[in-house]
């Protein structure tokens, strides 16, 4: 019979990252991701004016009404 590997019960499994991305990694992601993110909310602002409009009106009120 060939030799199988040994198989480990599912609660000795350590849950580890596959490798550790370095924090400029990170930031270039995020940065991506927020450009895209930002691209897409034009995208649908201009698709949907009315919709944006209101949002903004929205924000403007919730800005107003905040309190330091």
């Amino acid at each position: 019979m060939p030799d199988l590997p040994e198989h480990k019960p599912s609660h000795d499994v350590s849950h580890e990252p596959p490798s550790q991305e370095t924090d400029a990694e990170r930031r270039r992601r995020r940065a991506q991701f927020l450009r895209d993110l930002a691209e897409a909310r034009e995208l649908r602002d201009r698709v949907q004016p009315r919709r944006a409009k209101v949002a903004r009106l929205r924000h403007a009120m919730r800005m107003r009404t905040f309190r330091w």
